[in-house]
């Protein structure tokens, strides 16, 4: 169950790509994230559903120095081997 997330708010450099790379791992989900150039975080998440839906509910909060306004989240066809986070697109 692949889920594609665009995180809005102040998400890029506040260490939000690589608290969800370590939750994602954490969690034994694969897929991908980076930062887009206008100001959000985008990612892929591959996994059981539940593992997913945690990841999403963390991905609402982010980390302490983080204000997230908004995910949205959508289907994505697509499988990884393990999670990574790639350049900015």
């Amino acid at each position: 169950m692949a889920k594609h997330l665009l995180i809005e708010g102040r998400v890029q450099g506040v260490g939000f790509r690589y608290e969800l790379m370590r939750q994602a791992r954490q969690l034994n989900v694969t897929g991908w994230v980076r930062n887009t150039r206008d100001g959000k975080v985008e990612a892929v998440v591959d996994g059981p559903p539940d593992r997913v839906d945690a990841i999403i509910a963390w991905a609402r909060r982010g980390p302490a120095a983080a204000r997230v306004t908004g995910v949205q989240v959508s289907e994505n066809a697509g499988s990884y081997d393990e999670f990574e986070q790639w350049p900015t697109e």
